[in-house]
C-alpha cells in the first residue's frame, strides 16, 4: 500500500527551510514554498512542487496562495522574532492544524508556544544535544544506518483504549515493537512496558518498526 502523500507548506526558504522542503520532496510529498527573497525563490523553484514570491506577514497572502488551507506548515523565517510570531498567529487563525516553527532561542520558543505553535524547533539545540549524547553515551544512535526504512514512531491511543499490549499484538500483526509508553496522565515514561498494561485514550506508544508497517495504522 503506498504511503500517504502530504501537502506541506514551507514559509521561508533560507538554508533550513529549503533543506527541510527538499527532504520532504525526496520522501514523495508535495511542498508549497513561500519567501519574499527572490534569491531564495530562484534556488528552490526547480526542486519544490510550487513556490511563491510574496510576504507571508500579510494574512491575505496565506489565503491567496492556499498555504493557509494546508494541514502542515513549517515557518522558517530566519531570526525575525516578530515575523515568525505574526505568521504563526495568522496560520492558527486560518485553522492550520499543524504549525511548526523554527525559533532562534528559548525565549522565542516560549513566545511561539503562547501564540499557539504546535511544535517549535531550535536547530542548534537539537544538534548540540545529539553531539552531547554521542560524547556521553558511546552507544547513542541518532539514526538507523543499517536500514533506512526502520524508524522510531509515536502512536497515540484512541480507539484501542481499554486494550492491553498483548491484545493489540503489534509485534506479531505488524512487526512493530513497543519500547515505551508515555502516559496521558503524565509522569515518567514506562520503558519496556509489560504486555498486560491496559492502555488509556491519549497514551503515546513509542515504537520501532519498518516504515511501511505504519501506513494506515490507527490505534
Amino acid at each position: 500500500m503506498p504511503k500517504k502523500r502530504l501537502q506541506v507548506g514551507v514559509i521561508g526558504l533560507g538554508k533550513f527551510g529549503r533543506h527541510f522542503a527538499e527532504e520532504l520532496m525526496a520522501f514523495g510529498h508535495e511542498v508549497l514554498g513561500l519567501d519574499s527573497n527572490p534569491a531564495h525563490i530562484k534556488q528552490a523553484q526547480d526542486n519544490l512542487t510550487q513556490v511563491f514570491l510574496a510576504d507571508a506577514r500579510e494574512k491575505e497572502v496565506l489565503e491567496q496562495t492556499g498555504i493557509g488551507e494546508l494541514e502542515y506548515v513549517m515557518v522558517s523565517v530566519g531570526d525575525s522574532v516578530s515575523a515568525s510570531a505574526m505568521i504563526s498567529m495568522f496560520l492558527k487563525e486560518l485553522e492550520v492544524k499543524n504549525v511548526w516553527v523554527k525559533a532562534r532561542n528559548s525565549d522565542h520558543q516560549k513566545l511561539l508556544e503562547k501564540i499557539g505553535a504546535d511544535r517549535v524547533v531550535i536547530p542548534e539545540d537539537l544538534a548540540a544535544k545529539q553531539l552531547a549524547d554521542r560524547l556521553t553515551h558511546p552507544g547513542f544512535v541518532d539514526y538507523l544506518p543499517f536500514d533506512k526504512d526502520l524508524i522510531i514512531q509515536e502512536l497515540t491511543i484512541r480507539r484501542s483504549a481499554g486494550y492491553t499490549l498483548r491484545q493489540l499484538d503489534l509485534s506479531n500483526r505488524k512487526k512493530i515493537l513497543v519500547i515505551a509508553i508515555r502516559p496521558v496522565a503524565g509522569g515518567d515514561p514506562i520503558f519496556i512496558p509489560p504486555p498486560d498494561k491496559e492502555l488509556v485514550a491519549g497514551d503515546i506508544l513509542v515504537t520501532i518498526g519498518h516504515r511501511n508497517q505504519f501506513e494506515d495504522l490507527q490505534l
